[in-house]
């Protein structure tokens, strides 16, 4: 198993879902991300990081609320937004950060 750094310093940009069992729009998220990754195939890394498990990464990320999503690209934070975000807004992002 690769260390969440190991997964975020990829040649490919990868998003991280921060996201809570017992939040309702983290829900709405799932299968969204799954069409994105679906539409995307082996150009996208996504990885779901469940923050009250892991609240060191979320607070280095200063995720304050969730869903949040972050694309990392090399390491560093290309993109960051709170809330639901439509599957077809993830493609071109992914597109955008090849």
């Amino acid at each position: 198993m690769k260390s969440f750094n190991e997964l975020i310093n990829s040649e490919k940009p990868v998003l991280v879902d921060f996201f809570a069992e017992w939040c309702g729009p983290c829900k709405t998220m799932a299968p969204i991300l799954k069409e994105a990754k679906s539409q995307m195939g082996e150009d996208a890394t996504i990885i779901k990081v469940d923050v009250d498990k892991n609240q060191q990464v979320a607070a280095a990320y200063q995720v304050r609320s969730v869903p949040t999503l972050i694309l990392f690209k090399q390491g560093k934070v290309v993109w960051k937004q709170s809330g639901v975000v439509p599957a077809n807004e993830l493609v071109l992002l992914f597109k955008q950060h090849k």
